[in-house]
């Protein structure tokens, strides 16, 4: 198995599933890949079972690893992030070159990128923080590739990456978005709308069948007309045929069989996180990772069932035309949020000065990743008339949309209201859009409160200035001075 000829493209260790998938792509689109895995087995079973795909050395040892790959090295680390990331880099640093390439291919935390970059540029080696999305499926056929590292890294990987990314319209979804920390920022917040996007799904299942009464199979019918129009994504493709799905022991609808506690591993707290860090309101991304995490409270579910009525109060509503008007309110949810994150995007990419292109960002996310959808074109576009966008809800088509659904919108949520049925992704967003278009927010009040308890300031609509009103003594205001 071992070789000491440095003949390989390129290097990956790490040979669990995606590791796996990823260095099969990359052998079939014709690169010589050298892999490595800690347990030598895994290295055995892929040249076994695939060795016939592309060309493939297979490697023992880091150290044969990277005596394989040609110069200047790039070597894809395919291992859970945190720690066992970090041991990994810290075995290969000592066995690299100056110029040589680590690139992080799993869904680290950008900060950490950050660290290690910093940590193998004072060794003359660069770090590559890479996301990749699309799951196994995509790593094997074609994924969104968001790349964040130095322009001598993307260089070297520029052919291997773009040849092995999924292909809309004939672009590569794959772009070197930034650099340092970049990509995998953009992979986050990637991650955070894909935690919205799905608990819109589930809200929007949850309503049809209780408030309608559909069967899992019918609801899937309700999807799939759905994904023939301006709703078509691959989540929603997908829940048509996980609805549609029986399982195969109990006869029972799948879906019905599967423990209600979602799981999550940490990317949408992540989003969260440091979107409260920036001031980016990320509403709808922050209640569908709460909602995961109530979803897992089991006992305090059971508790509460215990002592409260649990069966959805039963209203009278009209089939047809509630389901349009959940079809509508899903749009414009899935709007906000795609919105909220692409403004957190920007919000971090003027916080670390990168020059991120969010109308690129759109392109690459068309084909391959979980979220993708017919709308990022419009996405796209946006931008390209307007890079500097404020927001994507004032965009003619997003508005249009909106403004078309608002309507339904404010009746699903209150319907959902009046059922018993928790909406929080659905109702956050509405009140975000509600919250942005309004003239006057009840902030002023919040921060005349703040000014009486604690003499933090204000600001007025009548005169420039910062104030303080004296409340213990004349009730007048004063202007205060910088120091």
């Amino acid at each position: 198995m071992s070789t000491t000829e440095a003949r390989a493209t390129i290097g990956l260790t790490g040979l669990a599933t995606m590791g796996r998938n990823l260095a099969r792509n990359i052998a079939r689109n014709g690169h010589t890949i050298a892999v490595h895995n800690r347990t030598t087995a895994r290295t055995t079973a892929l040249l076994e079972e695939y060795g016939d795909e592309g060309d493939f050395v297979g490697c023992e040892s880091l150290e044969e690893l990277v005596a394989a790959i040609e110069r200047p090295r790039a070597i894809v680390v395919m291992v859970k992030a945190g720690e066992a990331t970090d041991a990994v880099v810290d075995e290969l640093v000592p066995l690299l070159d100056a110029d040589d390439i680590v690139v992080d291919a799993g869904n680290a935390h950008f900060a950490d990128t950050l660290r290690r970059q910093e940590a193998l540029a004072a060794h003359g080696l660069h770090f590559v923080g890479m996301g990749v999305s699309g799951g196994e499926e995509g790593a094997l056929d074609g994924p969104s590739i968001m790349v964040g590292g130095s322009d001598h890294a993307y260089e070297r990987l520029q052919p291997v990456v773009e040849s092995i990314a999924a292909l809309v319209d004939g672009t590569p979804c794959c772009a070197h978005v930034g650099p340092d920390g970049a990509g995998h920022f953009v992979k986050m917040v990637h991650n955070g709308i894909e935690y919205a996007d799905m608990q819109l799904i589930a809200e929007s299942y949850d309503l049809l069948r209780s408030v309608l009464g559909l069967a899992p199979a019918e609801v899937a019918d309700v999807f799939e007309e759905w994904n023939g129009g301006d709703l078509e994504s691959f989540l929603i493709e997908m829940t048509a045929d996980v609805l549609r799905h029986v399982d195969h022991e109990s006869g029972r609808p799948f879906v019905d069989v599967v423990v209600d506690a979602a799981e999550q591993k940490g990317t949408g707290r992540w989003t969260v996180q440091d979107a409260l860090e920036l001031g980016v309101p990320i509403t709808g991304i922050a209640e569908a990772t709460f909602a995961r995490s109530l979803s897992g409270h089991t006992e305090q579910r059971e508790a509460a069932r215990a002592v409260f009525a649990t069966e959805p109060v039963t209203l009278d509503v009209d089939r047809d035309t509630f389901v349009d008007q959940v079809r509508a309110a899903l749009y414009a949810s899935k709007v906000v949020a795609y919105a909220q994150g692409f403004d957190h995007i920007a919000a971090g990419a003027e916080a670390h000065d990168w020059d991120i292109d969010l109308g690129e960002v759109a392109t690459i996310w068309r084909g391959g990743c979980i979220i993708r959808a017919q709308f990022l074109d419009r996405i796209r576009e946006a931008y390209a008339d307007e890079p500097d966008l404020t927001t994507l809800l004032t965009t003619a088509y997003f508005a249009d949309a909106i403004t078309d659904g608002v309507d339904a919108w404010r009746e699903v949520v209150a319907t959902a209201v009046r059922a018993g049925v928790p909406t929080p992704t659905f109702s956050s967003s509405l009140a975000y859009f509600d919250g942005l278009r309004r003239e006057h927010l009840p902030a002023a009040l919040i921060q005349a409160l703040r000014d009486n308890f604690g003499a933090h300031t204000y600001a007025r609509v009548d005169r420039d200035g910062t104030f303080h009103t004296r409340w213990a003594e004349d009730g007048r205001p004063e202007e205060q001075q910088d120091d």
